[in-house]
């Protein structure tokens, strides 16, 4: 009779547990929002934000003003078809080195495991930004975020 009441308190003790576990799970609020623009860091992170969001025209309103923009509706695509997945990278935005009116930021891309036993990957590279209109505006960053045919011109024969 002991044991039983024993065991029942073991019962709805984690009964209990898990009940405020998915309680916190489902009422948890994402914290990621944008931040305010006046950077090339901050530019980058709202760009992948946006992107991950899956808010193209926000995202196309990063990019700069150059010779070889996508149109809206080829930038959109490039995600829908899946030319590019932002999904399977996790990504770091590092600090911005401003030169003039150009700017770089490092972004640490990070790759997921592809086994259990192997512990992922993560690789640094540089998103390029131009200054226009006293706005910092993105011409490259890391394929997983970028289509490399964007902003290349035409090879003339």
């Amino acid at each position: 009779m002991k044991q039983d009441r024993f065991l029942m308190g073991i019962l709805i003790a984690i009964g209990l547990l898990v009940i405020v576990a998915l309680s916190l799970f489902f009422a948890r609020r994402d914290q990621r929002s944008y931040l305010n623009s006046n950077s090339p860091d901050a530019v980058v992170f709202n760009y992948v934000l946006a992107v991950t969001n899956k808010d193209y025209q926000k995202a196309y309103g990063y990019l700069a003003d150059l010779d070889g923009k996508p149109t809206y509706e080829e930038f959109r695509k490039s995600f829908i078809t899946g030319a590019i997945n932002p999904n399977n990278v996790g990504v770091d935005v590092g600090e911005a080195s401003i030169n003039s009116d150009e700017a770089t930021v490092s972004i640490s891309l990070i790759y997921s495991p592809s086994d259990p036993f192997s512990s992922g990957s993560r690789s640094t590279e540089q998103a390029l930004l131009v200054q226009q209109n006293n706005d910092w505006k993105i011409s490259s960053m890391p394929y997983n975020l970028w289509d490399y045919n964007w902003y290349q011109t035409p090879v003339k024969p």
